[in-house]
C-alpha cells in the first residue's frame, strides 16, 4: 500500500513502477497520485491475511475454498482437475477430468498397439531428450575449454538521446580475456513504445570494446547471480569477435514471464552473472592462462 493506505496485489505493483521506468517518469499511486517507490510502500499484513480467507472459486469443481488453500486443492485434491492418460507417452490423446481417467484407461486402446504404431509418439519423446542431452553436454564440453571466466554484474537504466527517449540498460566495462567488454539490454527490441504492450521481454549483447588482432571465439550465458533473484532459465550462445565484428546480435534474455520482465524493470539495477567460456584453439599462442570457475 502507499503511505496513504491504498492497496494493489504485487503484480500491479512492479507494474506501475515498470510502466514509471518505461516512461521516465516517478511512480505514483493509482488511486492519489502520491509518490510510490519499494522503499515509501509497505505490505498491509492484515489485508493479506483476510485477503487469504476470502473464498475462491476452483476452476475445476467450481466449488469455493479459502484462497490460501487453493493452490494446492487445484493442483493435488480437486477430482476435476484436468489430467492425461497414463498412455500419452505412446500417442494417446485423451484429456479429461481426474475421476474419469481410471475408468479410459481400462479400455485405451493404446497398450494394444504395435510397437511400429506408437512409434510417432515415441520419436517426439526422443527429439525432446536428444536436445537435453545436447545441452547438458554442450555444458560439460565448455567446462573442459582452456578459458573459463564469470562476472558478476549488475545493469543500469539509460534513455537513449531520440526525440522520443528509448530506455536501455547497460553494464560498466568488465574484463575478461584481457579484453573490455560492455553488456547492453533494450525492452521489446526497442519497441517505440512498450508502455502500450502487455507483453514484455528484454533482449541482450555482449560488446568488445578493445582492439583486438586476432578472433575471439566465445560462448556465453546469463545466470541468476549471488545478489540477485531474476528467474531465468540459462540458454547458451556463441559468437566469434574480431576488430570489425564487435557486437554480437541480440539474444532474448530467457525470462520466465512478462511479469518477470516488469520486476527487473521496476528495480533501480539488476544484478546477474555472467559467464565466459573461450574454446583452446582461438588462443594459441596469444600467452593463453586458466581461470578456474567458483
Amino acid at each position: 500500500m502507499c503511505t496513504n493506505g491504498h492497496l494493489m496485489c504485487a503484480g500491479c505493483f512492479t507494474h506501475v513502477l515498470a510502466d514509471a521506468r518505461l516512461r521516465d517518469e516517478i511512480a505514483t499511486c493509482p488511486n492519489c497520485r502520491i509518490e510510490i517507490s519499494k522503499t515509501s510502500a509497505s505490505r498491509n499484513l492484515a489485508v493479506e491475511k483476510a485477503v487469504n480467507e476470502l473464498p475462491a472459486e476452483c476452476q475445476f469443481c467450481g466449488k469455493d475454498f479459502p484462497r490460501i488453500t487453493l493452490e494446492r486443492h487445484e493442483e493435488l485434491l480437486c477430482d476435476e482437475r484436468i489430467t492425461n492418460c497414463k498412455y500419452s507417452r505412446i500417442g494417446c490423446p485423451w484429456r479429461g477430468p481426474l475421476h474419469e481417467a481410471t475408468e479410459h484407461e481400462k479400455v485405451c486402446a493404446h497398450p494394444h498397439r504395435s510397437g511400429a504404431e506408437v512409434m510417432e509418439a515415441l520419436q517426439v519423446i526422443d527429439l525432446k531428450c536428444e536436445e537435453e542431452k545436447r545441452l547438458y553436454n554442450c555444458i560439460f564440453d565448455l567446462l573442459s575449454y582452456e578459458k573459463i571466466t564469470f562476472n558478476d554484474l549488475q545493469i543500469k537504466p539509460y534513455r537513449t538521446d531520440e526525440f522520443v527517449h528509448k530506455l536501455f540498460y547497460e553494464t560498466s566495462r568488465f574484463t575478461a580475456f584481457n579484453n573490455q567488454w560492455v553488456m547492453k539490454a533494450r525492452i521489446n527490441n526497442s519497441q517505440r513504445d512498450p508502455t502500450q504492450s502487455s507483453e514484455r521481454n528484454m533482449t541482450y549483447q555482449l560488446i568488445l570494446k578493445t582492439k583486438t588482432t586476432y578472433p575471439l571465439a566465445l560462448h556465453y550465458l546469463i545466470l541468476r547471480g549471488p545478489f540477485g533473484d531474476m528467474k531465468v532459465d540459462a540458454k547458451i550462445h556463441k559468437f566469434e569477435f574480431t576488430d570489425q565484428e564487435n557486437e554480437s546480435p541480440y539474444v532474448h534474455l530467457p525470462l520466465a514471464d512478462t511479469a518477470e520482465c516488469n520486476r527487473l524493470l521496476a528495480a533501480k539495477v539488476i544484478n546477474f552473472r555472467k559467464p565466459d567460456l573461450r574454446s583452446a584453439e582461438t588462443s594459441i599462442g596469444h600467452g593463453a592462462h586458466r581461470i578456474a570457475m567458483s
